[in-house]
């Protein structure tokens, strides 16, 4: 599929993590006859619902929702899996005549999709001596490596974060080079890309509130069902925001309501990142979600962007999810 097409074919609603994505796209769905794609990296993971604010079926008004829950949680997230599975999603929506809504906030799982770039190969025996290695001495000794064999690199991902540099370790090996510094923006798809964003004081409200209905709604338990899942032997899924929290006050590390604070602390953390990451892209239609005619600013950014709107769907719809987690939305 190529950027051949006189208007957008694939619809991106984008932005921070609380913002009010999931309601946006049910709206904009039920208006224009779309389906869901998740482009949210923890809703891949079958169980992982409350954490990562998946929306249930009885909430979904209809619309088809595609990639949720396709992972187990042992198995350590792909973005190259994801990215053939996405456009395969999105193709077959578009052989029926309706258009994908790609929806969530993991910037690169979004990219993957709607850019042209490919991911280098991996090599298992490598990747376990890197690993091995990353256990032994820390994720900011292999950081110092990286930087004295790819600067680059090295300047692109945080000395803590182990996982991607063990990855760009492993790439820097095998190919004699790094593409985490991502290449420039080539479309595959001729998309356009709605962003929804709140008052950083706002959003930090919402972050609290979600939270707190998280640990209300059944986290815990959810965690622990998942731990007999396998949920601690997954690299990326007890990794996840409330995930890892929660697993520390099982493991007896700290009280229930520290593992809480400190959700609600490394969601705020993640919301900054995700913000500063989608707003560095100038083709994104920024909406605010407070505005009390959202739907109506949405559907005129993409009627100027030349998505056809039916006439009179201006008129913002009923239906908005229940709360959930910090994941989505």
């Amino acid at each position: 599929m190529t950027a051949a097409a006189a208007a957008p074919r694939v619809i991106a609603v984008v932005g921070p993590t609380a913002a009010g994505k999931t309601a946006l796209s049910l709206d904009l769905a039920r208006v224009l006859d779309a389906e869901v794609v998740n482009a949210d990296s923890m809703q891949l993971y079958a169980g992982m619902d409350i954490g990562t604010a998946k929306l249930p079926v009885a909430q979904r008004a209809g619309v088809p929702h595609h990639l949720l829950d396709i992972w187990e949680v042992t198995e350590p997230a792909s973005v190259a899996r994801y990215q053939q599975a996405a456009r395969a999603a999105v193709d077959a929506i578009l052989a029926r005549g309706r258009y994908p809504l790609l929806v969530g906030g993991s910037g690169l799982y979004l990219r993957a999709v709607l850019e042209r770039f490919e991911f280098p190969g991996t090599d298992p025996a490598l990747r376990a001596d890197l690993e091995a290695d990353l256990a032994r001495r820390g994720p900011a000794a292999l950081h110092a490596d990286l930087a004295r064999l790819d600067p680059a690199a090295a300047g692109s991902i945080l000395p803590s974060n182990g996982r991607r540099v063990v990855r760009a370790l492993e790439v820097v090996r095998l190919t004699g080079g790094f593409t985490a510094v991502l290449p420039g923006a080539t479309p595959y798809y001729h998309a356009v890309t709605l962003g929804v964003d709140l008052a950083p004081a706002a959003l930090d409200e919402r972050v609290a509130d979600r939270v707190a209905g998280m640990f209300a709604a059944g986290l815990v338990d959810e965690v622990r069902a998942l731990v007999r899942r396998g949920l601690r032997e997954g690299r990326t899924a007890s990794r996840a925001l409330g995930y890892r929290q929660v697993l520390g006050y099982l493991d007896g590390g700290y009280p229930l309501a520290e593992a809480a604070a400190a959700t609600v602390a490394a969601t705020r953390r993640f919301v900054r990142r995700q913000r500063s990451w989608f707003r560095r892209d100038p083709g994104v239609h920024w909406l605010d979600t407070s505005a009390p005619e959202l739907l109506a600013g949405a559907l005129a950014a993409l009627a100027g962007a030349g998505v056809p709107v039916p006439p009179g769907a201006a008129v913002p719809a009923p239906h908005r999810p229940g709360a959930g987690g910090t994941g989505a939305g």
